[in-house]
């Protein structure tokens, strides 16, 4: 498997990936696009890596800095704290903006 320019390519978001892939060159860049193709073809990406191509073939330089210096993605895939504990209590709308018209849907 060839190494990919970006650490945690597959793990980066969509807003982070749009600066990350600044700095690559065009070589980079079709290395990341052969990756997607074959591995998530997800449009959005394809997109992004394609618009950011082009840029390169009119003339637009690659921006300085060291796309593995940036912080690592988090995936938080399954890793929600949100539960039922957490969840926000279940409201009615009030009826006509009057607080002691509304029912309490089952509370006391």
């Amino acid at each position: 498997m060839t190494e990919l320019p970006l650490p945690d390519y597959d793990q980066t978001p969509l807003g982070a990936l749009r600066h990350r892939i600044r700095s690559l060159d065009e070589q980079q860049l079709n290395t990341l696009l052969s990756h997607e193709r074959e591995h998530g073809a997800r449009v959005p990406v394809l997109q992004i890596l394609n618009a950011r191509l082009e840029e390169l073939r009119h003339g637009v330089e690659p921006s300085p800095g060291d796309p593995a210096a940036a912080p690592p993605s988090s995936d938080s895939a399954g890793g929600s704290s949100v539960g039922e504990a957490t969840a926000a209590e279940g409201t009615t709308p009030l009826r006509h903006g009057v607080a002691g018209q509304t029912p309490r849907r089952g509370r006391p």
